[in-house]
């Protein structure tokens, strides 16, 4: 049974909030990482663009995509993120201070490269990240701690539990997902409308 405004937002609001990209004048390095090859134009701040930058990396998805073993090319392509992700963490573990890391793409990729860079040891202002495409949420639930992936609603069924999940706006960058509670706990059925709220 659905009923309407049963649940509405607490007010936490701990999403990200982007910048278009320019290279770091505190940088040493410059490092991009895109999702795709092809990038909006507002991606990059003004009179900025991806030649700016040392090194850029980005997904093919194509089984020829092979990174080329010459360290002088500065362009990169890899068959899929998790391929791009074991190269990245294996590149970062040997990187000296200086580098700056920039990362373009869906939510879900800018911060799993943010979780590499992190695990390496960069600190946030050494990373910069800029969003694009689709606003699909990952959602932690936060009764069985399964993350339910390509949410685009404001309600979801838990993929782990089973649970009926209000997706919050507040954003875990250790987890890489926002919050999701159950919506009936207290009233078992009774759910709000779902409404398509990130496409």
């Amino acid at each position: 049974m659905l009923k309407k405004d049963v649940v509405v937002d607490q007010g936490i609001k701990s999403r990200p909030k982007y910048a278009s990209l320019a290279c770091d004048a505190t940088g040493r390095f410059h490092f991009l990482i895109m999702e795709s090859d092809t990038i909006p134009a507002d991606t990059f701040q003004a009179g900025a663009s991806p030649d700016d930058f040392d090194e850029r990396w980005s997904i093919r998805r194509d089984s020829t995509a092979i990174p080329h073993p010459d360290p002088e090319v500065r362009d990169h392509t890899f068959r899929s993120t998790e391929h791009l992700l074991i190269a990245l963490r294996r590149r970062l573990a040997h990187e000296r201070m200086g580098l700056r890391l920039y990362a373009v793409g869906s939510e879900p990729f800018i911060w799993s490269i943010y979780g590499a860079g992190e695990q390496a040891g960069l600190g946030r202002s050494e990373m910069h990240l800029f969003a694009v495409g689709s606003t699909a949420r990952r959602v932690f639930c936060n009764h069985c701690r399964t993350i339910t992936v390509g949410v685009t609603t404001n309600v979801v069924a838990c993929s782990g539990c089973g649970a009926n999940l209000f997706v919050r706006d507040h954003f875990s960058r250790r987890l890489n997902a926002y919050a999701g509670v159950q919506v009936d706990a207290e009233m078992p059925g009774e759910v709000p409308d779902v409404k398509e709220v990130y496409l």
